[in-house]
């Protein structure tokens, strides 16, 4: 059975990528700071979704840790997973700090807090993991980045009102993509393969929703992103690796069929053929 662990799995894209590796077979590692729905004012918990892949009949382990803390163990991390499911063939790092005030306003705390959960944590737990996947020759690493993190088109600049630039948020993104194409340049050929996973549009998750209004916006939902996900941490590391995909373009290019969380039927009117190709980032062309 693979181990998966999952970053920011007490809700949104975390907790869905969490279901749809349960079902594939994994037993999954959910990490995130809230325990229970008591624990936070958005919807979701680590004890939640731990129980909904329970239900279904998989496995989970829920572990409670804050990424944003300055004294955050990405080691102890991996070894609990690892002492309670067994050797990580698979990191997911989705957990994320978004906060969006102007470049000028932006707080100093805020902007540690942004990197050391975007950036940091992701490195440290990758560091944690990979020399296990590397003494046993396979195993993958997969980081959620954002559109935020494409460098803005100008002069002139339009800016949106609701994000503004984006700029730490996005910088911080930005950094990860970079960082973790370096890192699948180092490893190539070891049998190790990391990569980026964006969505193509917006995702409605309880995160989201609180910090945008996505009326009026092309909404994927979060099935896509989980079948895009799993099919880069299972294709061929000589192959997928050092990617920066998003998660339509992905499916489209590869006609991949999208299933749902449990993985047991297809998503009606998100298949690779109703894809909006003018909305997509990279789609097949020919």
């Amino acid at each position: 059975m693979p181990i998966a662990l999952v970053t920011g799995a007490s809700r949104g894209i975390g907790a869905g990528i969490a279901q749809r590796l349960a079902a594939e077979g994994c037993a999954v590692a959910c990490v995130a700071r809230t325990l229970t729905d008591a624990d936070s004012h958005l919807n979701g918990s680590l004890t939640s979704t731990v129980e909904r892949i329970r239900a279904a009949g998989g496995v989970a382990h829920p572990i409670v840790a804050d990424l944003s803390a300055p004294d955050f163990d990405a080691a102890a991390v991996i070894g609990a997973a690892e002492a309670a499911l067994g050797p990580v063939d698979y990191l997911i790092n989705n957990a994320a700090a978004a906060f969006y005030p102007s470049y000028l306003e932006m707080p100093a705390k805020r902007i540690e807090i942004s990197f050391r959960v975007n950036v940091l944590a992701p490195w440290l737990l990758a560091q944690a993991a990979i020399p296990g996947m590397l003494e046993r020759g396979h195993g993958s690493v997969l980081n959620l980045t954002s559109q935020t993190a494409v460098v803005p088109d100008g002069p002139p600049f339009s800016v949106s009102p609701q994000t503004g630039g984006a700029t730490a948020y996005g910088g911080s993104k930005a950094w990860l993509n970079r960082a973790t194409v370096g890192a699948a340049a180092e490893l190539y050929g070891t049998g190790v393969s990391l990569n980026c996973l964006t969505p193509d549009v917006a995702v409605a998750t309880e995160g989201s929703e609180a910090l945008v209004d996505l009326s009026g916006h092309l909404v994927e939902p979060i099935d896509t992103m989980a079948e895009a996900a799993w099919a880069l941490l299972t294709g061929d590391p000589a192959v997928y690796t050092g990617r920066i995909e998003y998660s339509l373009s992905f499916l489209h290019r590869e006609r991949r069929p999208v299933h749902t969380l449990a993985s047991d039927q297809l998503v009606d009117g998100w298949q690779p053929d109703d894809f909006p190709v003018d909305k997509l980032r990279h789609p097949r062309t020919d």
